[in-house]
Protein backbone atom coordinates (compact mmCIF):
# COMPACT_ATOMS: atom_id res chain seq x y z
CA UNK A 1 0.00 0.00 0.00
CA UNK A 2 2.88 2.35 0.75
CA UNK A 3 4.39 1.69 -2.67
CA UNK A 4 1.00 2.20 -4.33
CA UNK A 5 0.55 5.52 -2.51
CA UNK A 6 3.99 6.66 -3.65
CA UNK A 7 3.18 5.79 -7.26
CA UNK A 8 -0.15 7.61 -7.05
CA UNK A 9 1.65 10.69 -5.73
CA UNK A 10 4.23 10.38 -8.52
CA UNK A 11 1.38 10.19 -11.03
CA UNK A 12 -0.31 13.22 -9.46
CA UNK A 13 2.95 15.18 -9.57
CA UNK A 14 3.54 14.28 -13.21
CA UNK A 15 -0.08 15.04 -14.00
CA UNK A 16 -0.05 18.57 -12.58
CA UNK A 17 3.16 19.31 -14.49
CA UNK A 18 1.45 18.14 -17.68
CA UNK A 19 -1.54 20.32 -16.80
CA UNK A 20 0.65 23.43 -16.56
CA UNK A 21 1.97 22.63 -20.01
CA UNK A 22 -1.37 21.61 -21.52
CA UNK A 23 -3.46 24.45 -20.06
CA UNK A 24 -1.75 27.13 -22.12
CA UNK A 25 -1.63 24.89 -25.18
CA UNK A 26 -5.35 24.10 -25.04
CA UNK A 27 -6.22 27.79 -24.68
CA UNK A 28 -4.07 28.72 -27.68
CA UNK A 29 -5.32 25.81 -29.79
CA UNK A 30 -8.93 26.12 -28.67
CA UNK A 31 -9.32 29.89 -29.02
CA UNK A 32 -6.90 30.81 -31.80
CA UNK A 33 -7.15 27.55 -33.75
CA UNK A 34 -3.34 27.60 -34.00
CA UNK A 35 -1.20 24.47 -33.78
CA UNK A 36 1.74 25.78 -31.77
CA UNK A 37 4.58 23.26 -31.80
CA UNK A 38 6.81 25.98 -30.34
CA UNK A 39 5.03 25.60 -26.99
CA UNK A 40 7.65 23.03 -26.03
CA UNK A 41 10.33 25.62 -26.79
CA UNK A 42 8.74 28.01 -24.27
CA UNK A 43 8.80 25.18 -21.71
CA UNK A 44 12.51 24.69 -22.43
CA UNK A 45 13.28 28.42 -22.31
CA UNK A 46 11.59 28.68 -18.92
CA UNK A 47 13.75 25.88 -17.55
CA UNK A 48 16.95 27.45 -18.92
CA UNK A 49 16.18 30.96 -17.65
CA UNK A 50 15.27 29.61 -14.21
CA UNK A 51 18.39 27.42 -14.01
CA UNK A 52 20.68 30.28 -15.09
CA UNK A 53 19.05 32.78 -12.71
CA UNK A 54 19.13 30.29 -9.83
CA UNK A 55 22.82 29.60 -10.44
CA UNK A 56 23.66 33.32 -10.65
CA UNK A 57 21.64 34.56 -7.66
CA UNK A 58 21.12 31.51 -5.47
CA UNK A 59 17.39 32.29 -5.29
CA UNK A 60 15.02 29.68 -6.66
CA UNK A 61 12.00 31.98 -6.34
CA UNK A 62 13.80 34.67 -8.31
CA UNK A 63 14.52 32.06 -10.97
CA UNK A 64 10.82 31.16 -11.11
CA UNK A 65 9.82 34.80 -11.47
CA UNK A 66 12.46 35.49 -14.13
CA UNK A 67 11.40 32.44 -16.16
CA UNK A 68 7.69 33.25 -16.06
CA UNK A 69 8.20 36.93 -16.94
CA UNK A 70 10.72 36.15 -19.70
CA UNK A 71 8.42 33.54 -21.26
CA UNK A 72 5.40 35.86 -21.11
CA UNK A 73 7.39 38.63 -22.84
CA UNK A 74 8.71 36.16 -25.40
CA UNK A 75 5.15 35.01 -26.00
CA UNK A 76 4.05 38.60 -26.59
CA UNK A 77 6.83 39.10 -29.12
CA UNK A 78 6.10 35.83 -30.93
CA UNK A 79 2.38 36.54 -31.08
CA UNK A 80 2.95 40.03 -32.47
CA UNK A 81 5.63 39.10 -35.02
CA UNK A 82 4.61 35.63 -36.17
CA UNK A 83 1.32 34.28 -34.93
CA UNK A 84 -0.80 37.19 -36.09
CA UNK A 85 0.25 36.19 -39.59
CA UNK A 86 -0.51 32.53 -38.94
CA UNK A 87 -4.08 33.02 -37.72
CA UNK A 88 -5.37 33.23 -41.29
CA UNK A 89 -3.16 30.39 -42.58
CA UNK A 90 -4.02 26.72 -42.66
CA UNK A 91 -2.68 24.19 -40.18
CA UNK A 92 0.12 23.01 -42.45
CA UNK A 93 1.63 26.51 -42.54
CA UNK A 94 1.28 26.73 -38.75
CA UNK A 95 3.01 23.39 -38.24
CA UNK A 96 5.90 24.31 -40.56
CA UNK A 97 6.39 27.76 -39.01
CA UNK A 98 6.25 26.58 -35.40
CA UNK A 99 8.47 23.58 -36.18
CA UNK A 100 11.00 26.12 -37.42
CA UNK A 101 10.70 27.85 -34.04
CA UNK A 102 11.56 24.57 -32.33
CA UNK A 103 14.83 24.42 -34.27
CA UNK A 104 15.48 28.10 -33.57
CA UNK A 105 14.99 27.75 -29.81
CA UNK A 106 17.13 24.60 -29.66
CA UNK A 107 20.00 26.34 -31.39
CA UNK A 108 19.50 29.51 -29.36
CA UNK A 109 20.01 27.74 -26.03
CA UNK A 110 23.11 26.02 -27.43
CA UNK A 111 24.53 29.40 -28.43
CA UNK A 112 23.70 31.10 -25.12
CA UNK A 113 24.27 28.28 -22.61
CA UNK A 114 26.29 25.74 -24.59
CA UNK A 115 25.47 22.19 -25.60
CA UNK A 116 26.11 20.73 -22.14
CA UNK A 117 23.03 20.16 -20.03
CA UNK A 118 22.53 22.46 -17.06
CA UNK A 119 22.20 21.15 -13.54
CA UNK A 120 19.37 22.66 -11.48
CA UNK A 121 19.35 21.52 -7.89
CA UNK A 122 16.37 21.37 -5.59
CA UNK A 123 16.29 24.55 -3.43
CA UNK A 124 17.27 24.07 0.20
CA UNK A 125 13.89 25.06 1.61
CA UNK A 126 12.23 22.36 -0.52
CA UNK A 127 14.87 19.70 0.08
CA UNK A 128 14.49 16.61 2.21
CA UNK A 129 11.59 14.25 2.68
CA UNK A 130 8.44 14.14 4.72
CA UNK A 131 6.65 11.04 5.96
CA UNK A 132 3.26 10.78 4.29
CA UNK A 133 2.71 7.54 6.19
CA UNK A 134 4.86 5.95 8.90
CA UNK A 135 7.90 4.52 7.16
CA UNK A 136 7.03 6.18 3.85
CA UNK A 137 9.14 9.31 3.23
CA UNK A 138 8.32 11.35 0.14
CA UNK A 139 10.33 14.23 -1.40
CA UNK A 140 9.14 17.66 -0.29
CA UNK A 141 9.87 19.11 -3.71
CA UNK A 142 7.46 16.74 -5.43
CA UNK A 143 4.77 17.64 -2.90
CA UNK A 144 5.50 21.31 -3.65
CA UNK A 145 4.97 20.66 -7.37
CA UNK A 146 1.60 19.07 -6.59
CA UNK A 147 0.64 22.05 -4.43
CA UNK A 148 1.69 24.61 -7.04
CA UNK A 149 -0.11 22.73 -9.81
CA UNK A 150 -3.33 22.47 -7.83
CA UNK A 151 -3.12 26.15 -6.85
CA UNK A 152 -2.62 27.19 -10.48
CA UNK A 153 -5.53 24.98 -11.52
CA UNK A 154 -7.75 26.70 -8.94
CA UNK A 155 -6.63 30.16 -10.08
CA UNK A 156 -7.26 29.27 -13.71
CA UNK A 157 -10.71 28.00 -12.82
CA UNK A 158 -11.52 31.26 -11.04
CA UNK A 159 -10.12 33.25 -13.97
CA UNK A 160 -12.06 31.32 -16.61
CA UNK A 161 -15.32 30.85 -14.70
CA UNK A 162 -15.59 33.96 -12.52
CA UNK A 163 -14.10 36.92 -14.39
CA UNK A 164 -15.01 38.98 -17.43
CA UNK A 165 -11.75 38.00 -19.12
CA UNK A 166 -12.62 34.36 -18.55
CA UNK A 167 -16.05 34.92 -20.06
CA UNK A 168 -14.41 36.34 -23.18
CA UNK A 169 -11.97 33.42 -23.33
CA UNK A 170 -14.85 30.93 -23.14
CA UNK A 171 -16.75 32.86 -25.78
CA UNK A 172 -13.68 32.91 -28.01
CA UNK A 173 -13.32 29.15 -27.66
CA UNK A 174 -16.95 28.70 -28.73
CA UNK A 175 -17.37 31.30 -31.50
CA UNK A 176 -14.56 33.71 -32.33
CA UNK A 177 -16.44 35.36 -35.20
CA UNK A 178 -19.42 36.28 -33.04
CA UNK A 179 -17.11 37.59 -30.32
CA UNK A 180 -15.48 39.98 -32.76
CA UNK A 181 -18.88 41.05 -34.13
CA UNK A 182 -19.90 42.08 -30.59
CA UNK A 183 -17.08 44.62 -30.49
CA UNK A 184 -14.54 42.70 -28.44
CA UNK A 185 -10.89 43.40 -29.26
CA UNK A 186 -10.08 39.85 -30.34
CA UNK A 187 -6.48 40.76 -31.23
CA UNK A 188 -5.76 41.93 -27.68
CA UNK A 189 -7.51 38.87 -26.27
CA UNK A 190 -5.33 36.61 -28.42
CA UNK A 191 -2.21 38.40 -27.21
CA UNK A 192 -3.15 38.04 -23.54
CA UNK A 193 -4.04 34.36 -23.94
CA UNK A 194 -0.79 33.63 -25.75
CA UNK A 195 1.26 35.36 -23.03
CA UNK A 196 -0.63 33.43 -20.35
CA UNK A 197 0.00 30.15 -22.17
CA UNK A 198 3.71 30.95 -22.51
CA UNK A 199 3.97 31.76 -18.79
CA UNK A 200 2.30 28.48 -17.84
CA UNK A 201 4.64 26.53 -20.12
CA UNK A 202 7.64 28.24 -18.51
CA UNK A 203 6.33 27.45 -15.03
CA UNK A 204 6.08 23.78 -16.03
CA UNK A 205 9.66 23.93 -17.27
CA UNK A 206 10.85 25.45 -13.99
CA UNK A 207 9.12 22.74 -11.97
CA UNK A 208 10.65 20.04 -14.17
CA UNK A 209 14.17 21.49 -14.00
CA UNK A 210 15.36 19.86 -10.75
CA UNK A 211 13.77 16.50 -11.71
CA UNK A 212 14.69 16.18 -15.39
CA UNK A 213 17.72 17.37 -17.33
CA UNK A 214 17.72 20.98 -18.52
CA UNK A 215 18.97 20.50 -22.06
CA UNK A 216 18.32 21.49 -25.64
CA UNK A 217 15.29 19.68 -27.05
CA UNK A 218 13.75 18.88 -23.66
CA UNK A 219 10.41 20.33 -24.73
CA UNK A 220 9.65 17.94 -27.58
CA UNK A 221 8.69 14.87 -25.55
CA UNK A 222 6.50 16.78 -23.11
CA UNK A 223 4.84 18.61 -26.02
CA UNK A 224 3.61 15.28 -27.41
CA UNK A 225 2.14 14.38 -24.03
CA UNK A 226 0.53 17.81 -23.77
CA UNK A 227 -1.22 17.25 -27.10
CA UNK A 228 -2.42 13.87 -25.83
CA UNK A 229 -3.82 15.60 -22.76
CA UNK A 230 -5.77 18.26 -24.66
CA UNK A 231 -7.15 15.68 -27.09
CA UNK A 232 -8.37 13.51 -24.21
CA UNK A 233 -9.76 16.43 -22.24
CA UNK A 234 -11.32 18.33 -25.15
CA UNK A 235 -9.63 21.07 -27.14
CA UNK A 236 -10.13 24.45 -25.48
CA UNK A 237 -11.28 23.06 -22.12
CA UNK A 238 -9.29 23.89 -18.99
CA UNK A 239 -11.36 21.46 -16.93
CA UNK A 240 -10.77 18.78 -19.53
CA UNK A 241 -7.03 19.47 -19.55
CA UNK A 242 -6.89 19.15 -15.76
CA UNK A 243 -8.79 15.86 -15.59
CA UNK A 244 -6.95 14.42 -18.60
CA UNK A 245 -3.54 15.44 -17.23
CA UNK A 246 -4.23 13.66 -13.95
CA UNK A 247 -5.46 10.58 -15.81
CA UNK A 248 -2.37 10.51 -18.02
CA UNK A 249 -0.06 11.03 -15.05
CA UNK A 250 -1.66 8.26 -13.01
CA UNK A 251 -1.80 5.82 -15.93
CA UNK A 252 1.85 6.49 -16.79
CA UNK A 253 3.13 6.15 -13.20
CA UNK A 254 1.16 3.04 -12.30
CA UNK A 255 1.84 1.43 -15.67
CA UNK A 256 5.60 1.84 -15.30
CA UNK A 257 5.47 0.50 -11.74
CA UNK A 258 3.12 -2.46 -12.08
CA UNK A 259 2.82 -3.67 -15.67
CA UNK A 260 6.11 -5.56 -15.63
CA UNK A 261 5.43 -7.54 -12.43
CA UNK A 262 1.85 -8.14 -13.58
CA UNK A 263 3.01 -9.54 -16.92
CA UNK A 264 5.57 -11.74 -15.18
CA UNK A 265 2.65 -13.78 -13.81
CA UNK A 266 1.71 -14.83 -17.35
CA UNK A 267 5.02 -14.51 -19.23
CA UNK A 268 8.61 -15.56 -18.72
CA UNK A 269 10.99 -13.15 -17.03
CA UNK A 270 12.74 -11.81 -20.16
CA UNK A 271 9.45 -11.49 -22.06
CA UNK A 272 7.84 -9.56 -19.20
CA UNK A 273 10.94 -7.36 -18.90
CA UNK A 274 10.65 -6.43 -22.58
CA UNK A 275 6.87 -6.16 -22.82
CA UNK A 276 6.28 -4.31 -19.54
CA UNK A 277 8.11 -1.04 -20.32
CA UNK A 278 6.79 -1.09 -23.90
CA UNK A 279 3.18 -1.42 -22.78
CA UNK A 280 3.74 1.23 -20.10
CA UNK A 281 4.92 3.67 -22.76
CA UNK A 282 1.91 2.80 -24.92
CA UNK A 283 -0.62 3.02 -22.09
CA UNK A 284 -1.39 6.73 -22.40
CA UNK A 285 -1.93 6.41 -26.14
CA UNK A 286 -4.22 3.45 -25.56
CA UNK A 287 -6.10 5.63 -23.07
CA UNK A 288 -6.41 8.36 -25.70
CA UNK A 289 -7.72 5.88 -28.28
CA UNK A 290 -10.34 4.54 -25.85
CA UNK A 291 -11.53 8.05 -24.91
CA UNK A 292 -11.75 9.12 -28.55
CA UNK A 293 -13.70 5.98 -29.41
CA UNK A 294 -16.26 6.73 -26.68
CA UNK A 295 -16.20 10.55 -26.86
CA UNK A 296 -14.62 11.81 -30.11
CA UNK A 297 -14.66 15.46 -28.88
CA UNK A 298 -12.89 14.61 -25.62
CA UNK A 299 -14.12 14.27 -22.06
CA UNK A 300 -15.15 17.90 -21.53
CA UNK A 301 -15.40 19.75 -24.86
CA UNK A 302 -16.20 23.49 -24.58
CA UNK A 303 -19.78 24.51 -25.17
CA UNK A 304 -20.50 25.21 -28.79
CA UNK A 305 -18.10 22.54 -30.06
Amino acid sequence: MIHLLEQLLNGLQFGVMLFLMAAGLTLIFGIMNVINLAHGGLYMMGAYVAAATFAATGSFLLGVAAAVVAAALLGLVLEFILFRILYARDHLDQVLATFGLILFFNELVRIVWGSTALYMRVPDFLGGRVEILPGSPYPVYRLAIISVGLAVALLLYLLIARTRLGMLIRAGASNRTMLGALGVNVTLLYTLVFALGAALAALAGVMAGPIFTVESGMGESVLILAFVVIVIGGIGSIRGAFVAALLVGLVDATGRAYLRPLLSIFLSGPAAANAGPALASMSIYILMAVVLFVRPQGLFPPRGR
